[in-house]
């Protein structure tokens, strides 16, 4: 590929949509096929809508230089060359594009909606579908023929709390064959909902997009208005930020380690680690008064400001809850039953890995160091560096391993935060937003790298919004963690990932 071929970005900067490049649709390919030799990632790969047309726009991430991709392919019918039998972490970025915008990727293996059975328009179906319900769920699955071969399909409804997905298992005895995943039942038409001019609904819709990550997808979608405003964050917001970040990671890692003990029947780590990862929540709400992080990051800064005197409350909270922690984690370390239902159980190899894109905790457990953190830094990330912590084995004790390793990293990185924060405001106003740009905002959320994409129009009105939460890329390493495993298996991979529905769906 030339420079021509694409526009370095910098994390949360905007550029002129004009100056990205727009390629013919063979190299336009050529460039996403070939991203993982030259040592990129897709990061987002969309359709924004052009003179009748669709326009391509592909971000690529190339982690061991630090910089952000972008091109563009304006296509001049509804058909292309599918480029999943070459590069598969684009397999359900082209069936996305099929469902919002009735473009057909010619030769893709398994052309099936994400999460919806879109209404068919004039002369455009490229699912073939002779029904047109706007419902999740109807559609056709994979199936495994031959003796003593069945089928079993879980979901979407379960037993507890828990949001609507569909397993779909192809077994021979207990040994699962393969696993197809349907969701889509909590579509919301968030992305399209954010389009427009801006309302203080949008914020909330960011908040509320994937409720367990709020932090994160406010901290992407704030850092999205202000690129393309051309605001400048105060240092002391950017550390606030960083911290409630953190602390998001603390609940959730904290509540994952005692889903696993409880997933294989280790009742001490899982009550403690229960209640361990409210005490995490309750930190976040010291700031706030909200435990998930709600009212917390702002455009321009955040809501919240933490004197000396609460800073100290929450750094000598921190040390006691991060004892109790490492305490309750070690017990399950300690116990030989649990490490043998762990290891080896749901590998991922590094070159599945990497050949579907995945990325946070499940990526860096598999051997793939990727962290935005690191290596696309923005706010406070420029100035404090996480050490990134990377396994091999890819089982769910790598993954329950990884972690373990950044819960301590975390907290060390809060208490160094709270220890220093700098001096001076909390939110900075924030402008009209500049016309006809284009901004990225990627962020580290708990789960990996959440991408916020968003093109202005001449009036500076936001035309397009794409959102590409962890989950969206991590789904199909939970089915393939699943190939030739138990399906007595399936909760405990399941929950060494733990993705989100809501996030994926959008």
């Amino acid at each position: 590929m030339t420079a021509a071929s694409i526009l370095p970005l910098v994390n949360g900067r905007a550029v002129s949509t004009a100056a990205v490049p727009r390629l013919e649709l063979d190299e336009f390919r050529r460039l996403i096929i070939s991203a993982e030799e030259r040592g990129s990632r897709v990061s987002a790969l969309f359709g924004v809508p052009d003179e009748g047309q669709v326009e391509l726009f592909v971000v690529l991430a190339s982690d061991e230089q630090g910089v952000l991709e972008v091109s563009a392919c304006r296509l001049k019918g509804d058909t292309f060359a599918s480029m999943t039998p070459s590069c598969p972490e684009v397999h359900l970025f082209e069936r996305e594009l099929a469902e919002e915008w009735g473009l057909k990727p010619e030769g893709h293996p398994w052309l099936k909606p994400v999460r919806y059975v879109p209404p068919k328009r004039a002369g455009v179906d490229p699912f073939g579908l002779a029904s047109t319900p706007s419902q999740p769920g109807v559609t056709s699955f994979y199936r495994v023929e031959g003796e003593e071969v069945h089928e079993v399909a879980v979901g979407p409804v379960h037993a507890g709390v828990i949001e609507p997905g569909h397993f779909r298992f192809q077994c021979h005895g207990e040994r699962v064959m393969h696993l197809e995943i349907a969701l889509g039942y909590q579509h919301r038409g968030v992305e399209r909902a954010l389009l427009g001019s801006l309302t203080s609904r949008g914020l909330h819709y960011a908040e509320t997009l994937c409720g367990d990550t709020s932090v994160g997808h406010a901290t992407a979608y704030c850092q999205v208005l202000e690129g393309l405003a051309g605001t400048r964050v105060p240092g002391r917001a950017m550390a606030l930020r960083g911290v409630a970040l953190e602390l998001e990671r603390l609940a959730n890692h904290t509540g994952d380690l005692g889903a696993l003990a409880g997933d294989v029947g280790f009742l001490p780590t899982s009550s403690y680690c229960g209640r361990l990862r409210g005490d995490f929540l309750n930190l976040t709400a010291e700031v706030c008064g909200n435990r998930f992080g709600r009212g917390l990051v702002r455009p321009g800064g955040v809501g919240f400001d933490v004197e000396p005197e609460r800073a100290a409350r929450m750094t000598e909270r921190l040390a006691a809850v991060l004892r109790d922690v490492n305490g309750a984690v070690e017990l399950m370390w300690d116990n030989a039953s649990v490490q043998a239902r762990f290891e080896d159980t749901g590998q991922v190899s590094t070159e599945v890995a990497r050949s579907l894109g995945l990325v946070g905790p499940a990526a860096r457990a598999s051997g793939l160091s990727v962290d935005v953190r690191r290596d696309h830094p923005s706010g406070i990330y420029r100035f404090a560096q996480v050490p990134v912590p990377v396994l091999e084995s890819g089982d769910v004790a790598a993954r329950a391993q990884i972690r373990h390793l950044e819960i301590d990293r975390s907290a060390t990185f809060v208490r160094e935060q709270l220890a220093r924060l700098p001096k001076g405001a909390t939110r900075a106003p924030v402008g009209p937003l500049g016309p006809s740009k284009l901004c990225t905002a990627l962020v580290e959320g708990w789960r990996g790298e959440l991408c916020h994409v968003a093109l202005t129009d001449e009036a500076g009105q936001l035309k397009a919004y794409k959102v590409v939460d962890a989950s969206f890329h991590n789904w199909n390493g939970l089915a393939m963690a699943l190939r030739e495993q138990q399906i007595s298996d399936f909760p405990l991979c399941n929950k060494s990932f733990n993705l989100s529905y809501c996030g994926h769906d959008l």
